[in-house]
């Protein structure tokens, strides 16, 4: 008897987040749990997408994602590919000048924080290189970094992302 109405009261529970989750989306909140961006509640906007902003974008389908959310850099969502989104913050835009090297990531010519690219993740297995060299970003590509982990899985790794993939700019609305 018990033990039914524990598995009541877990069955109504979990409904009732999937019901708030649903509204959540709907009202265009998203929440973010990694540490690419301050961890905390966004709000999706149809702002402009410019440098400096965060942003909410699904990768690309490639075999390099595929690699990625079969190791946990990125979980299983709806965008295409069955990737989840990633956020991150647009750190270039076309004109930019990207450069890769040893200490990080520079654009025009300044070092961006955290930036240094990791040989292994924390598991030991390679990561993956995408070289820049004085790589000048095309008209429909972004450069979309943490800024505030070292750790992050961005465009040290994947490259520059196409501004099509972007879903949105975010604003927070609580972070901690």
């Amino acid at each position: 008897m018990i033990m039914g109405r524990v598995s009541q009261t877990a069955a109504v529970a979990g409904l009732g987040l999937l019901v708030l989750g649903f509204m959540f989306h709907a009202a265009g909140l998203r929440v973010n749990v990694t540490r690419s961006i301050p961890i905390g509640l966004y709000h999706v906007t149809d702002a402009r997408v410019e440098k400096g902003e965060y942003v909410i974008f699904c990768p690309p389908e490639s075999t390099l994602f595929d690699e990625a959310r079969s190791r946990g850099y990125i979980g299983a969502g709806f965008c295409p590919g069955g990737y989840g989104y990633m956020m991150k913050r647009v750190w270039a835009v076309a004109g930019d000048r990207v450069t890769w090297g040893e200490e990080g990531i520079a654009v025009n010519g300044k070092l961006l924080p955290a930036s240094a690219p990791r040989e292994a993740d924390s598991a030991g297995r390679v990561m993956p290189r995408h070289m820049f060299s004085d790589y000048p970003l095309k008209e429909s590509e972004l450069l979309l970094m943490s800024d505030v982990s070292w750790a992050s899985f961005d465009s040290r790794y994947f490259g520059p992302v196409d501004v099509g993939q972007v879903r949105g700019v975010i604003r927070p609305v609580i972070t901690f």
